[in-house]
């Protein structure tokens, strides 16, 4: 029988200490969503005593509901001159009411010494009682054991022990931490070798690597296979310095390459969704050459690799990309993304069969349209009302016919008024042509003004769907201000969030683009659900 191994992400709190990786309490929530939807164990949403966002986010994250993962939050032991039922630290974390709650605690004595400016045995007492008083109020409780390997290098007796204190203690995981990131593979296996002889067989240890020496994701691995049964990391690979062990690569690695059974082994086709999809949220771009999920990652480039490889995939590819969610791509070849379309379709509840014309035709507008800038991984609601036009069944229930922004500045100091005026044919072809103006905070405001205020009348649910967030990327190509921008919209109503996307070489094009999709999926989805019902 095949050992499980327990994934946990760290992607929303050690991921964003990453320099140009920044999240907002709403980003954090619906990486969340994503990370659940993946299968991850735990999902680590952040230090709740370290500062209000995350204290904001584990209060609005009760009213998400998780299929399978469990929440962690995060914070150190009780300062040295407190006691634990003193410490403001501990108690954030308990009143974060997660069902799991991750400690960390010094395990190298120069750390001990210079940064908590205490004694060994005061950090050992300090361990003990922090793990023993937060134990009680969580279903789990995981010990990391920072800066381990590097501890275990100055003083392993010492090291050691701190472990033991909160075994003791009743921590469920030790996790040895190479915070510093500078530990090699072959000593990762000498130390987690010590350390299960000095604490025991029945010891349950995670591996929390960082990526300073580009070994990460070997450690972790490593370390699995000495036996450790968490393994803990962010999505791509995002962290302080050089970054965390990537699960994008832990994932595929151990559950497709080591035979070992996890919760993500069932959702390993939306890996690459949900590795791009993150960028997307953090607007940053995508990295191609990722390992498993990046745009590169299965590319073919002309000359012996494509000959072969449309003989045999396997003769340049070590797996399936399609087990990842992502896709081949050979330029001579019209099969690239013919199974991510399928995929998609049916999940849209579009029927098409592998052997459809129009599954071509679908195929190369989205290749297309990404040429152009276009990315849907966070813009799911464009790329189906994109299906639907093209297979001939178009969910557009208003046609823009034109609009113009102003926007005026009278003072140095006074704010700009802006105005946009509409002229929308509702519905599209035959309507009534609405031409209505209105004010906003900004002219992308005002446009979604002014286009509620012209078809309101005909489509009075749109009262209950807001702009969530708004994220511009400067796309390369054309240096400074002759440069596309891609525009993603998040929309929400009173039951789910959507994304939908614009590009253009005007912002306020692109906007207007993606703000029509969003408005017209609003629509879409309330008249599919009516049918249902």
């Amino acid at each position: 029988m095949a050992k499980r191994i327990e994934f946990y992400d760290t992607t929303l709190r050690d991921g964003t200490q990453a320099e140009y990786f920044t999240l907002s309490v709403e980003d954090k929530l619906r990486v969340a969503q994503k990370l659940d939807e993946l299968g991850i164990d735990y999902i680590e949403g952040g230090w709740p005593g370290s500062n209000p966002k995350d204290a904001r986010f584990f209060k609005e994250v009760r009213d998400l509901n998780f299929k399978h993962a469990k929440l962690a939050a995060f914070g150190s032991t009780h300062h040295p001159r407190k006691n634990p039922e003193d410490d403001p630290n501990l108690q954030a974390l308990i009143e974060a009411r997660t069902p799991v709650i991750t400690i960390f605690g010094k395990s190298w004595d120069i750390h001990v010494k210079e940064a908590l400016k205490t004694t060994l045995e005061r950090n050992l007492e300090i361990i003990e009682a922090s793990v023993a008083y937060l134990k009680p109020h969580c279903e789990k409780l995981f010990y990391d054991a920072e800066h381990f390997f590097d501890g275990f290098k100055a003083d392993k007796d010492y090291a050691c022990e701190t472990l033991k204190r909160a075994q003791a203690a009743g921590a469920d995981v030790l996790v040895l931490c190479d915070t510093n990131g500078g530990t090699l593979p072959h000593e990762i296996v000498e130390i987690i070798k010590e350390v299960k002889k000095r604490l025991g067989k029945g010891v349950s240890l995670g591996i929390h690597a960082h990526n300073d020496s580009e070994c990460a994701v070997a450690n972790s691995l490593m370390a699995v296979l000495e036996g450790v049964i968490q393994v803990q990391g962010t999505i791509n690979g995002f962290g302080e310095r050089c970054g965390n062990a990537n699960l994008c690569s832990l994932i595929p690695n151990l559950v497709l390459k080591m035979g070992y059974e996890a919760q993500s082994k069932n959702y390993l086709h939306r890996l690459t969704e949900v590795s791009r999809y993150v960028c997307e949220v953090a607007n940053i771009p995508h990295p191609s050459y990722l390992p498993y999920v990046g745009h590169s990652a299965f590319a073919h480039k002309g000359g012996v690799h494509v000959s072969a490889v449309m003989r045999h995939p396997r003769t340049y590819e070590h797996i399936e990309p399609e087990l990842v969610g992502n896709v081949r791509r050979i330029l001579v070849s019209d099969l690239s993304g013919r199974s991510n379309i399928l995929y998609k379709a049916k999940e849209f509840g579009i029927r098409l069969e592998p052997d459809d014309p129009m599954l071509a035709n679908i195929v190369a507008e989205v290749k297309k349209l990404e040429s152009e800038g276009y990315q849907f991984e966070a813009a799911e609601a464009s790329l189906e009302l994109l299906m639907y036009r093209l297979i001939g069944e178009p969910k557009q229930y208003f046609e823009l016919l034109g609009y113009r922004v102003l926007d005026m500045k009278s003072t140095e100091d006074g704010l700009p008024l802006v105005e946009a005026t509409v002229m929308i044919r509702v519905p599209p072809g035959v309507g009534v042509i609405e031409h209505t103006a209105a004010s906003g905070n900004g002219p992308v405001n005002a446009l979604d003004n002014a286009i509620r205020k012209a078809i309101g009348r005909f489509y009075p649910q749109l009262k209950e769907m807001a702009l969530a967030d708004y994220k511009v990327r400067v796309l390369p190509g054309k240096p400074g201000t002759a440069a596309k921008v891609r525009v993603l919209i998040f929309s929400r109503d009173n039951h789910e969030v959507w994304g939908t996307v614009g590009v253009s070489h005007d912002v306020i094009e692109a906007s207007c683009r993606a703000l029509v999709d969003s408005i017209n999926y609003k629509l879409f989805k309330d008249r599919h659900k009516n049918k249902e019902g």
